[in-house]
This record gives C-alpha cells, sequence and structure tokens, in this order.
C-alpha cells in the first residue's frame, strides 16, 4: 500500500527505511537529523489515490479540492476500496493535493502554519515569522490501517458540537460602559477573555484600568470570565520606565495566563526583541508571573456574511469576503474589498504601509487642502492599483485562494522563547456583531462543527462602526442584543460551546497527549488516557 517514505527538510531529503505490516506502518524519525531544523515534512506515497477524506466538520468528503487537517481535525483517509487509514498521534498536518492523490505530505511547522508578527527596525516594519518549535513525539508517527472502524476527537468539551471564544480587547473601556458590558453578558450567560490595562496611564482620563477599577474587573472574574492583560497600559511611556513596569509588576490575581499585545508597547512579545531584551530574561519573567498564552496581531480574516468558522479555508478567500458584503454600498463594498486584498490576501507590509499612507494622504489632499500630499498620493493610488489589477485579471483562479495566514488554520499552536515554551493563538476579527452573530452564521458555525475565537472591541464607540455592540455610550444595540440572546440559547441547548480562551487550551492540550494504535484483528483503539471525547465511526 506504502510504496516509500520520504523525509524533507528544507535544504535535504532522505528516504526511509520502513517496516510495512499489514496494520501499522511506523516511522523511524531516528534515521535523520531534525535538530538543525524548525520544519520539515514526510512524503508518503502510496499505491493507489486517495479518494475521500475526513473533514473538520467530521464528515466524509471526496478529494475534489486540497485535503488540509491540522492537529484539530482529523487525520483520516479513505481509498477506493473503502480502506482507510489514519494517524496514530495528533501532531503535525496532513497535507493532499487533489491533483496528486497519490502523496501525503505529513507536514511539521510549513511557512504560514504557525505565523508570528514581528516588528523590527527603527520604524518598528511589521514582519511575519514562522514559531520557533522543538519537534517532541509523544510517540513515533505512524499510520495505522484499521479493518473497519476509525476513531475521531470532539474538540469541544460537549461532544462534537461548535466552539464560540470571545477574546476583547480594551482599548475604549471606561467605568460606566464595563459595568453595562458585565450586566450584558450575564444576562445572556456568556463568558468572555476580557483583556484590560493594569495601569491607568493613558491619553484618555476616563479609560479604565486595573488600577482604579478594581472592584468592577474582579467582578467580571468571579462571574466566570477569564481576566488577562491587553499590555499594562493604554499609552506608551519612555522606554525606561515601560521596562521598569514590565519588570517589576506584579500579578493582581493568580490565574492570569493570557497576555494580548497592544499597541507599540515595547515590551510586547511581537516588539521585545527590536528593544534588545534578550530573549530569556522575556521568556523567564513571562513564566515567573506564570503567562503562557500570547497573542501579536495575528487575524485568519474579518467575519462577515458566510465567514465565521476559523476552521475552513473556504471562509478566507475573497470571493467569501465578497460574497459576505454583497449587501453593502457599492462605495464600502468596494473600500473593505480592496483593504482585504492588501491585509490578508496579500499580507504584505510593504503594500500595507502604502495602503495606510494613500489613506492619510487622501485625507490631507480633500479634506486638509495640503496639496503637497497630492503627489505622493498619485505615486501610492498608481501601485496600489497595479496590484488589485492583478488579482481581478486573474480572478478566476485568485477568488478561491485561501488567504496566506489562513490555509493551515493555524487557531493554536506552540512557539519556544529561549528554552520557554508558550501557546499562540490566532483570532477571527468580529467588528459588525449583527452580521457576524447572525442567525445564518450561527448556524453555519453549528453545521460544520466550527470554531472561532474573536477579536474583538465590545466597547468601540466609534460611529462609522456598524453592528458594534453598544449603539450609544449607554445602551446596547437593540439588533446586536437580539444576535447574542440567540447565541446564548444555542449555548444553553449544547449546540454551541462557549469557553474562556484558557479553558479552551486546557481541554486542546488533551490532543498533544493521544495515542492510537490497532490490534492484529485491525481493531483501532485509545493507547493512552485522555479526557478527550472520541468515537469510532465507518
Amino acid at each position: 500500500m506504502i510504496e516509500s517514505i520520504t523525509i524533507i527538510k528544507p535544504l535535504q531529503s532522505q528516504t526511509l527505511v520502513f517496516d510495512s505490516q499489514s496494520r501499522k506502518v511506523s516511522i523511524d524519525l531516528a534515521q535523520v537529523n531534525l535538530s538543525d531544523c524548525n520544519s520539515f515534512d514526510i512524503k508518503i506515497v502510496f499505491s493507489k489515490p486517495v479518494t475521500q477524506f475526513r473533514s473538520h466538520d467530521y464528515t466524509w468528503q471526496k478529494l475534489k479540492t486540497n485535503f488540509i487537517a491540522n492537529e484539530f481535525s482529523p487525520k483520516i483517509v479513505k481509498f477506493q476500496n473503502d480502506k482507510v487509514v489514519q494517524a496514530n498521534i495528533t501532531g503535525g498536518i496532513w497535507e493532499i493535493d487533489h491533483h496528486n492523490p497519490t502523496v501525503l505530505l505529513w507536514r511539521f511547522n510549513p511557512e504560514s502554519a504557525s505565523p508570528i508578527t514581528n516588528y523590527s527596525g527603527s520604524q518598528n516594519r511589521k514582519t511575519i515569522i514562522a514559531a520557533k518549535q522543538k519537534f517532541s513525539f509523544v510517540e513515533i508517527p505512524a499510520l495505522l490501517f484499521p479493518q473497519n472502524e476509525a476513531i475521531e476527537l470532539s474538540r469541544s468539551r460537549e461532544p462534537f458540537i461548535a466552539i464560540a471564544c470571545f477574546t476583547d480587547h480594551c482599548d475604549f473601556d471606561t467605568a460606566e460602559n464595563l459595568v453595562l458590558q458585565r450586566h450584558f453578558f450575564k444576562e445572556h450567560n456568556i463568558k468572555v477573555t476580557k483583556g484590560f490595562f493594569l495601569n491607568h496611564f493613558s491619553k484618555r482620563e476616563e479609560n479604565l484600568s486595573f488600577q482604579n477599577q478594581k472592584e468592577e474587573l474582579l467582578k467580571w472574574h468571579e462571574e466566570g470570565h477569564e481576566l488577562c492583560y491587553h499590555s499594562l497600559s493604554q499609552s506608551i511611556k519612555p522606554n525606561v520606565e515601560s521596562f521598569e513596569d514590565f519588570e517589576q509588576f506584579v500579578p493582581p490575581l493568580e490565574d492570569l495566563k493570557v497576555w494580548i499585545d497592544h499597541g507599540f508597547q515595547p515590551y510586547n512579545f511581537s516588539l521585545f526583541g527590536n528593544n534588545n531584551i534578550p530573549e530569556e530574561n522575556f521568556s523567564s519573567l513571562l513564566k515567573g508571573k506564570k503567562i503562557n498564552v500570547l497573542w501579536n496581531y495575528i487575524d485568519t480574516g474579518t467575519t462577515t456574511n458566510g465567514v465565521i468558522n476559523q476552521l475552513n479555508t473556504k471562509h478566507f478567500t475573497l470571493s467569501s469576503f465578497l460574497k459576505g458584503n454583497k449587501d453593502s454600498r457599492l462605495i464600502k463594498k468596494t473600500q473593505l474589498m480592496i483593504k482585504n486584498i492588501f491585509f490578508h490576501y496579500y499580507n504584505d507590509e510593504k503594500m500595507i504601509l502604502r495602503y495606510k499612507d494613500a489613506a492619510a494622504n487622501f485625507k490631507k489632499v480633500f479634506f486638509q487642502k495640503r496639496l503637497k500630499s497630492f503627489f505622493p498620493l498619485v505615486k501610492d493610488f498608481f501601485k496600489l492599483s497595479v496590484s488589485v489589477l492583478k488579482v481581478f485579471v486573474s480572478w478566476k483562479t485568485n477568488k478561491g485562494k485561501a488567504y496566506k495566514l489562513a490555509r493551515y488554520s493555524p487557531i493554536l499552536f506552540k512557539h519556544n522563547i529561549a528554552e520557554e515554551e508558550f501557546y499562540i493563538f490566532q483570532t477571527l476579527e468580529m467588528l459588525d456583531f449583527r452580521k457576524s452573530l447572525s442567525e445564518e452564521n450561527i448556524q453555519l458555525l453549528i453545521s460544520e462543527k466550527g470554531v472561532f475565537i474573536a477579536h474583538t472591541y465590545f466597547s468601540v464607540p466609534m460611529e462609522y462602526h456598524a453592528g458594534k455592540l453598544f449603539s450609544s455610550p449607554v445602551q446596547i444595540d437593540k439588533k446586536v442584543d437580539e444576535r447574542f440572546k440567540s447565541l446564548s440559547d444555542k449555548i444553553k441547548n449544547n449546540k454551541i460551546w462557549n469557553p474562556t480562551l484558557t479553558q479552551l487550551i486546557e481541554y486542546w492540550q488533551g490532543f498533544e497527549k493521544v495515542v492510537l494504535d490497532v490490534d492484529a484483528e485491525g481493531v483501532i483503539f485509545m493507547k493512552s488516557k485522555s479526557d478527550l471525547t472520541f468515537r469510532k465511526f465507518t
């Protein structure tokens, strides 16, 4: 059944010797040195083509499109004779090109599978780098060939249902609206991971902080929400003072594990390397304060109609985004589409900066009458237009391509800073709650057994933000209220699991320990002890 197994490293490849037993083929990685690389592939060539795969929604799908399964999706495929092959561990990514159905790539940390934002240089230019990973396995990788049944694992604590997780940035929180938010979520029994500023140092006096609103934030904690650091302050102090704050801050609670970067704070995960903070100091300081989960400006995309499930790469294409905004006015739709092309389709920092410069110069020329900005605007506009035109000239080819940072659905992965290991999570930007949490979207999430970790600003006050939580500083938008009420009903009826971020990660840690095996009769079984819910199926 297996013709060859080859290890592919960035600069070399090596064909492995393997023992082809009838029920299990182990892949002995001791035959190669993996300590000198940060990514590698196992290329497995079958004698027969794969015809079906087990999808992220736990259904069989024909191999008419490329198959990709990350750590949290089933690694199970089927051949024309209905023979099934399954991975014994959940680690890595399975990928099959539907044009080449006899080749399975078992990939470990390929490009864009574990993206991290890094700001560098004097102008803090954004680059996307790959996480640093250590390749350790609970058991050596193997392919299992069960006789009849395979095993799939539930991503949700309640068996095989959708997951809705909210992480909120507190940029616009005030003492007044924070109380309203808490009452709103208590009414709907929805839990969130709530960012907060530890210190009251802000360009806006009304900004909320733990320093000034400790009692209210502790009420969130008592009511079952998770509190997490949103850096340490809203505004930036001089570097010396910022570093002192970072080194000396005392966690206000014992169970604060999550850090969400905010702005250009020099001690941020995305910026510490640019400010000459040694990795060893940074990682040991975070670990000493029990922080082990980080976020740094990586979104899969932006929610709209039909865009809600981070596991389904088909949601994150230009075609899906255009379809999801078809009810917008032409000017708004064009604006959203162009922004999406640069920020998610290309995801190229030079283009994004040029887009921002063009937007700024447009305002200067047409609103501030600063004519000296006209020629820079024309120059940027021309270059941006060429990039947009390239997309639409080959629209048939480009419209269905998954965004770079959505291809492998990197919702959660590990990264090593010095000798310490951290979890990095990717989010889905959620601004318009009317569209994002529409009945159609929620039903889509449920039917796909999908997942989202939302990146939200519950208290954003800007008028141009459609579908925001607050219709006025003291009033919840009625339509948004209805959306959350409907979501609440689905959670109550066990159609959706609503964990805090740490609850989700602690459950998903079970995937790292899973080991499956098969006996001589072809019966597959769970070899390791696991708290994950699983089931057998044919």
